[in-house]
């Protein structure tokens, strides 16, 4: 296997400059690394939904007639990346791993992929995903599980685990995610990876499929945060066909990623949440995580523990806001207009007889719940009881957070409570599976950015320590991020991803 496929977005991005490599070569040897390692559902990674072999390599083809004509080209053009399956791509299956969109062909790009495009990404495909983003295992797809490169037999992480199973991998040095609740950054935590979600409207979320229009954002995912930052620069940005857009300029997130490597961290005051650690925590991700504060206080930074006292009620308030909105945005999927469409047998069909037989045909179990959830919450009587409530312990999170950015500059705490665990093991048991988004859905709610990045193995397996900053201040995550990465890094003589084992026989 090329060797092409260890290195980093930037040391491919230097060898494409300097024309060490061609665009067409970087991308073939991650093709050959995903025809090698992702399929058969059955015993592959399964990390993508579609692969497109020819519009990837063609595309390459051309950033590489591009450079040789001298054109002025972006930093990362001729970098491979892949894109998670609820982002619209021109001319590619969309699915957002849902039977409901089974051979759906987009005659738009989203924004972010025609970010990618402009900036002369390389697409090589899509990525596997929980239907419509619901699930914290990629187990809720209609196409397959995705499997984690570390252990086979457990989850990537969800709803983005193909995103962040493809970087651990070694199928795409870049992948972009979405987050709704953790989505982007709990998958980065079990598969050894980096992931940020970015302030909510600081990335467009045209052509982003919506499952819940408050919490959803799109962001970058990479092996290294630097890497991450690269990709950040490139989709975040003002987006007038986004109501929610941020009229703002971008953070400096690239230079914020090259001063943090430095390993300084001299005068960042580093906030720990006293609600995110203790019971219900795994002792080999709380040790990871106090071996992490150690490294921030020997980086320089002053480290104190806060107490944001409603955060204990954001889990609760989240699985009412998300499947309240979700039950709005997916009734468009009815068999009238695209998409499936199920026709009972029979005289005299009826149009509620098609939608019936479509939404039962095309929607796997967990988006009906969270449906059937979200209906009984938004219904006369019992909407200021429930969707109402949850709203003002909404507002109530948002202020602890405000308060807490007061003092402290950055706020950290464990991604996920666990590592990952079996494929299987709570698919009958979703409350237990929502629990394990408890440290990161306050930053949805809140809207604020949050990063997670590897902070080392728990029984031969990643833990991940979150970051968290103000609104329109990811820029700091960045800094911080790659602080704790190169101390990290210099302790265990490399980067973590380095450990992974090789997957079914064929070594990156």
């Amino acid at each position: 296997m090329s060797e092409l496929i260890r290195r980093t977005a930037v040391e491919l991005a230097e060898a494409l400059r300097t024309k060490e490599v061609s665009a067409v070569e970087v991308t073939q040897a991650h093709l050959d690394r995903i025809d090698a390692v992702d399929g058969p559902v059955q015993s592959g990674v399964h990390a993508f939904l579609h692969v497109d072999h020819e519009g990837a390599l063609a595309r390459a083809r051309q950033i590489d007639a591009d450079r040789a004509a001298g054109a002025d080209l972006g930093p990362l053009a001729g970098v491979p990346i892949g894109v998670k399956d609820v982002l619209t791509t021109k001319g590619l299956p969309t699915t957002a791993g849902s039977r409901m969109l089974e051979g759906w062909v987009p005659p738009y790009d989203a924004t972010v992929v025609r970010s990618l495009h402009d900036a002369g990404l390389v697409v090589l495909g899509k990525t596997n995903m929980d239907e419509f983003a619901m699930g914290s295992t990629t187990e809720h797809s209609a196409y397959g599980d995705t499997r984690n490169p570390w252990d086979p037999t457990r989850i990537p992480g969800g709803s983005g685990g193909g995103s962040a199973a493809a970087l651990a991998a070694f199928e795409a040095p870049l992948t972009i995610g979405s987050d709704t609740g953790g989505s982007i950054r709990q998958p980065a935590a079990v598969t050894g990876t980096v992931g940020v979600k970015p302030t909510y409207g600081a990335v467009s979320r045209y052509g982003l499929i919506a499952l819940a229009s408050s919490l959803d954002q799109a962001g970058p995912c990479a092996r290294t945060v630097l890497d991450t930052a690269l990709l950040h620069a490139v989709i975040a940005g003002h987006d007038p066909l986004d109501s929610t857009s941020i009229p703002a300029d971008v953070p400096d997130v690239v230079g914020a990623a090259k001063l943090g490597a430095s390993g300084d961290l001299t005068g960042v005051k580093v906030g720990v949440v006293k609600e995110l650690s203790g019971e219900g925590y795994e002792p080999g991700v709380v040790a990871r995580f106090e071996e992490a504060l150690e490294e921030f206080r020997a980086a320089g930074a002053q480290v104190v523990e806060l107490s944001l006292p409603n955060i204990v009620h954001a889990l609760a308030a989240y699985y009412l806001i998300l499947p309240s909105e979700a039950s709005s945005n997916l009734a468009k999927f009815d068999g009238m207009r695209y998409g499936l469409r199920v026709v009972p047998e029979g005289e005299g069909v009826t149009a509620e007889a098609v939608m019936r037989a479509t939404r039962a045909a095309g929607f796997g179990d967990e988006a009906k719940r969270r449906i059937v959830l979200g209906t009984y919450a938004l219904s006369a009587g019992y909407y200021d009881a429930y969707y109402g409530s949850a709203q003002k312990v909404r507002t109530l999170v948002q202020r602890d957070f405000t308060a807490a950015f007061g003092d402290v500059d950055v706020l950290v705490s464990p991604t996920a409570p666990t590592v990952a665990y079996r494929l299987g093991e709570k698919l009958d048991d979703p409350l237990a599976m929502y629990a394990g988004d408890v440290a990161t859905i306050p930053a949805n709610l809140a809207g604020i950015p949050g990063m997670s990045l590897p902070a080392g193995l728990s029984e031969g397996l990643p833990v991940g320590l979150q970051i968290l900053a103000p609104q329109q201040a990811d820029d700091r995550l960045y800094r911080v991020g790659a602080a704790l990465e190169t101390r990290l890094n210099d302790r265990w003589g490399g980067p973590l991803l380095a450990k992974v084992p090789t997957w079914q026989g064929v070594s990156a």
